[in-house]
């Protein structure tokens, strides 16, 4: 047979096609990050699609919010998961979240190495822009290390949980334990129970595991690494990320349950020990962007909300599972800030100078987020005109961070609002910067030199 090149030159124009996407998808390793993202989105929408995936019809739209939540770890959800889903879907779910949850970069990398021990350079630059991994650090190594770590925390996590829903009285205690467990971990958020983790709210062994793996996927696999080699006795210090991300995290979970448990009048009225467990939870799950709730978040106090949505902002470390700015770019914002009003002409975090191309990153992730989330929840109360502004700005953090905590809202939102939020839930798990600089690739540099100017501030 002829190939298919006398009509039209089909042959020849289907090849520059392919030319074009794979341009579009490897021009950069932020594009090379944000396509994979896309194609697993893709896969789990087709995936969820499936009538054998489904124990009620499920619309293409809420198909799609639930794929993008679950790659993106997010854990909003615009219908209940646990009663729309077969086991098939909700196993589906779980593949998803632990693709975006340890990286698909992570997790293709995983399987390069097995077969054929090496990376190539784009997967190795992209394994590196996914966890934000300083220079100098062994990729290979890295990543085998990641994974190990991670499955190994996840099962001891779910052998833990199991025992305790089982005596909760939960149907199918075990695959509810390894769902939840890797929910946790990868900070998605994500439950099959109809109210989430409200009925366990002084359920002390369910709040501490949670809390545990939640802590331990966001904090980031770099300073566990650092805490395991201290631990085995290595004489080096810690490296100084691994103190930042640690001081902030503990600063921004001790400071925000202090204050949810005595300025928020419905947790503050808790009698007993179930009010801190409350606080804490909630304080953890916003920080570390896990997005579990033991309280119902539409119930609490205004100035609570506006916390929760400071440590929402603020997000998890680099190098883990969690979203939001990062602690380490939070940090580094507050120091810079700090050494301008003295007119300092150094920038110092914890007696350590941040050199300036760290402090450009800082400000452009700082810009970037703000800019991207002014936008979307600019679009979402116009199309969610009847909505309170305070509820329509904390989903669009929420979504934006990957966090999942919601005042109700998720469940009414119009076909337009899902489709900003999910955009929005992409944007927060590729990264903010990543998401800019894949929109805009360069091309090299062809920027010309330009004049340099003063101005006024």
């Amino acid at each position: 047979m002829p190939p298919l090149t006398s009509k039209g030159g089909r042959a020849p124009r289907f090849a520059r096609q392919r030319a074009t996407l794979r341009h579009m998808a490897f021009a950069s390793p932020a594009r090379f990050l944000a396509f994979g993202y896309l194609v697993y989105i893709l896969a789990g929408w087709g995936a969820l699609m499936l009538p054998l995936a489904q124990t009620v019809p499920v619309g293409a739209l809420d198909a799609l919010f639930i794929a993008t939540s679950a790659v993106s770890t997010t854990g909003l959800v615009s219908i209940d998961p646990g009663s729309s889903f077969t086991g098939f879907g909700e196993a589906v779910i779980l593949l998803l979240i632990l693709a975006g949850g340890l990286g698909y970069m992570t997790v293709g990398s995983f399987a390069v190495l097995a077969l054929r021990n090496r990376l190539s350079g784009m997967r190795n630059q992209g394994a590196k822009l996914a966890f934000n991994l300083p220079e100098g650090t062994d990729t290979k190594e890295f990543v085998r290390a990641v994974v190990l770590f991670s499955f190994a925390v996840m099962l001891a996590g779910a052998a833990a949980l199991w025992p305790l829903f089982r005596a909760a009285g939960l149907e199918a205690p075990v695959w509810q334990a390894l769902f939840h467990s890797v929910s946790a971990f990868c900070t998605a958020g994500f439950s099959l129970l109809p109210t989430g983790m409200e009925p366990f709210r002084d359920n002390i062994g369910i709040n501490l595991v949670l809390s545990l793996l939640s802590i331990l996927g966001a904090t980031g696999f770099l300073v566990v690494v650092d805490l395991w080699q201290r631990a085995k006795g290595w004489p080096r210090p810690l490296a100084f990320s691994s103190v930042v991300i640690l001081r902030i995290t503990l600063l921004l979970i001790g400071g925000g349950a202090l204050f949810l448990a005595f300025a928020d009048p419905q947790i503050s009225a808790i009698e007993g020990p179930g009010r801190w467990y409350a606080a804490v939870f909630q304080a953890m799950s916003a920080s570390t962007t896990v997005g579990f709730n033991t309280v119902p978040i539409s119930g609490i106090d205004a100035a609570a909300v506006l916390v929760l949505a400071l440590l929402m902002l603020v997000g998890a470390s680099p190098a883990g599972t969690g979203g939001g700015l990062k602690t380490t770019t939070f940090a580094v914002v507050v120091a810079q800030m700090l050494s301008v009003l003295p007119r300092n002409p150094q920038t110092r975090l914890f007696g350590f100078e941040i050199s300036p191309e760290r402090q450009s990153l800082a400000l452009a992730s700082l810009g970037y987020y703000l800019a991207l989330l002014f936008l979307f929840a600019t679009c979402l109360l116009v199309t969610e005109a009847g909505a309170r502004f305070d509820v329509v700005l904390f989903e669009a953090i929420s979504a934006m961070s990957t966090v999942g905590l919601s005042m109700g809202i998720t469940g009414s939102l119009s076909d337009p609002g899902k489709m900003i939020v999910v955009l929005l839930m992409y944007a927060g798990r590729v990264g903010i910067l990543t998401f800019a600089l894949a929109i805009a690739a360069r091309r090299g540099d062809q920027d010309s030199p330009a004049p340099k100017a003063d101005i006024v501030l």
